[in-house]
Formats: structure tokens, C-alpha cells, sequence
């Protein structure tokens, strides 16, 4: 049981840590200060509501077809080989995060702009309702496993927004995307070849 909540935690993890839109909208507010509370919570319960749905609606889609599953695996492997190839590529030609200078936003134009980020991302669906659901369903525990993704989400948007201040002159080397990118890689390649294999 407790080794979905960590394959949860740890499949949920490389998906969210990529550099994408949504986290450096996070990573922006949390280095302003400005709106860092409900922008970590509406990216986290966004997080979670598409964790429940992905886990909840493919579970009945294998349910009613089980040649599914096939397919998934092998789109879910697919585009994890693709991130890691991005991340790599990313990891070779690294380039800093630094917040763009603007004039202080109004908590609901903050947080329409995080909804957009995170509802209009194309790869929101693709990672968190498809991917992990997907991955989910090899584990017999699936809920564990949503608990675990949803504890990721929490936990990393949480860091990233209240620690961003902190991490402003380490975030703002290309050398700490790189590592980060690296590892990234790694650990998508192996998961997209652990969901083929099982």
C-alpha cells in the first residue's frame, strides 16, 4: 500500500518539476511575493481534481475496454521519452528562470491567469489525466496512488511559491536548471520503460 502513495508521489514529481508556464507563473509570484497563497492552492486542487478524474474516468474506459490499455501504455511511454528528451535537450542548453519586471496584478487577474496556465496547458491532460492515470492502473492501490500525486503537487508548488525568495540566486543559474533537467530525464526514461515492461 504504501509503495503506490510513493510511486504516486515520485511519478507525479518529474511531471510537475519540468520548467513550463504554469511554474514560472508560480516561481514569478512566489520571488514578487503577491498572491503566493492562492496561487499555490489553485494550482495544487487543480492538480488534484484532474488527478481523481484521470484515475476515475480511464479506470472505467479499461473497465469496458481492456485492449486499452495496450494503447495507453504505449502513448504513455511515448510522451514520457519525448519529455525526457526535451529535458535533456534542455539540460545541454540550459538558460536561466528570472521573473519579468511588471506592475502589481489584482488577486482575481492573478488568478485567472493561473487557471489559464494551468486549463490551457495541453500538457496538463496529457501528464496528469492520461499519463498518471495510466499509471495509476498498473497499481492495485489506485487511490494510494492518486494520494501520493496529489501530496507531490502540494508539496512542490508549496516549495516552489513560499521558497521561490530564497531561491532566487540559485533559480537564476542555468547551471541548477541543468542538474534539475538532467535528473528529470533520468527518471522519466525509466518510468516510461518500467510502464512498458509491467
Amino acid at each position: 500500500m504504501l509503495s503506490s502513495t510513493v510511486a504516486g508521489f515520485a511519478a507525479s514529481i518529474v511531471l510537475i518539476v519540468a520548467i513550463g508556464a504554469q511554474n514560472a507563473f508560480v516561481l514569478r509570484q512566489g520571488l514578487r511575493r503577491e498572491h503566493v497563497l492562492p496561487v499555490v492552492l489553485t494550482c495544487a486542487v487543480s492538480d488534484l481534481a484532474l488527478i481523481i478524474a484521470g484515475i476515475a474516468g480511464l479506470g472505467a474506459l479499461i473497465a469496458a475496454q481492456p485492449t486499452v490499455v495496450l494503447v495507453v501504455k504505449w502513448v504513455g511511454a511515448a510522451f514520457l521519452l519525448g519529455y525526457a528528451c526535451l529535458a535533456a535537450k534542455r539540460a545541454v542548453r540550459p538558460a536561466a528562470l528570472n521573473p519579468a519586471d511588471r506592475a502589481p496584478a489584482t488577486l482575481r487577474a492573478t488568478l485567472l491567469t493561473c487557471l489559464a496556465f494551468t486549463y490551457l496547458n495541453p500538457h496538463v491532460y496529457l501528464d496528469t489525466v492520461l499519463l498518471l492515470g495510466s499509471i495509476a492502473q498498473q497499481h492495485p492501490h489506485r487511490w494510494l496512488f492518486a494520494l501520493g500525486a496529489a501530496a507531490a503537487s502540494f508539496a512542490w508548488f508549496t516549495a516552489l511559491g513560499a521558497g521561490a525568495h530564497k531561491l532566487a540566486p540559485i533559480l537564476a543559474r542555468p547551471i541548477a536548471w541543468r542538474i534539475l533537467d538532467a535528473l528529470i530525464a533520468t527518471v522519466m526514461t525509466i518510468i516510461a520503460v518500467t510502464l512498458l515492461l509491467t
